[in-house]
């Protein structure tokens, strides 16, 4: 994307950000999961320009030299366990080298993190707790807005690109949105922030990476104490009280919150 390209954008109203967004977890109450007890939701917010340079060449790159098309769609949970697409690997090392460009291509596509982790089982009154997904949908907005106020871009619209995931959960959420944007917010007042719904099968490099980062913020969450390589390469990217380079754990309860 050229300068001329984004001062289009900008002429039009569009911000110089766009941002993916993906959840690891159940959002229910009722039956928690004493493995994972928890829900996530990330936002990967990507400068355009970088996005359009850098993250998709790579991407697509990875899937090329891999699968010798692009048609595939990165998903945490499958290459994890090794299905579908992901019964390609013959053996241990060459997963981990799969997974060692994987990790390259995250460390090194420039974004940043807003995360809610909701801890569902540390909720004393769970019944209050109608659904995590709008809770943790509020705070990861207003972490946007302390973003695009500190960018300057805070007049312009900044779209935000969920996966569907059924009509009834779709219509309850842009509702939600909405709402959120509508003033229903710490800061009481609108949020520029427009949401557009994609389907499972768009293939978006961004909606992939989102996947790609949101269980191992959670696997940190609930065990602090244990090895994570995986966030360990996202640690850095979060949004921070101070900057991204704040030495130790600026990010915690900014670029990451969790609850309670």
């Amino acid at each position: 994307m050229t300068n001329d390209a984004a001062g289009i954008g900008n002429a039009r109203g569009f911000s110089d950000f766009v941002v993916y967004v993906d959840e690891s977890g159940d959002h229910g109450m009722t039956n928690i999961d004493p493995n994972y007890p928890v829900f996530v939701l990330a936002f990967c917010i990507f400068y355009k320009n970088h996005y359009l340079s850098n993250v998709v060449p790579a991407l697509q790159q990875l899937k090329f030299d891999y699968f010798g098309h692009d048609l595939v769609i990165l998903h945490e949970h499958e290459i994890r366990k090794e299905k579908g697409d992901f019964r390609l690997f013959r053996n241990r090392a060459d997963k981990q080298a799969f997974m060692g460009r994987l990790s390259t291509l995250i460390d090194q596509s420039n974004f940043i993190l807003a995360s809610c982790v909701i801890e569902k089982h540390r909720l004393y009154h769970r019944e209050e707790i109608d659904n995590p997904y709008h809770l943790a949908l509020k705070h990861c907005l207003e972490t946007l807005f302390d973003f695009v106020k500190e960018k300057g871009q805070e007049t312009l619209t900044t779209h935000v690109i969920v996966e569907k995931r059924g009509a009834k959960e779709d219509d309850e959420l842009e509702l939600e949105f909405r709402r959120i944007c509508d003033g229903d917010n710490k800061y009481q007042r609108d949020l520029p922030f427009s949401i557009r719904m994609a389907a499972k099968t768009s293939n978006s490099a961004g909606l992939q990476l989102a996947d790609l980062v949101a269980r191992p913020i959670g696997r940190h969450v609930l065990k602090p104490e244990q090895p994570n390589q995986a966030f360990g390469v996202l640690r850095a990217k979060f949004y921070c009280e101070g900057g991204r380079n704040t030495v130790g754990n600026g990010y915690d309860q900014w670029g990451l919150k969790h609850l309670p």
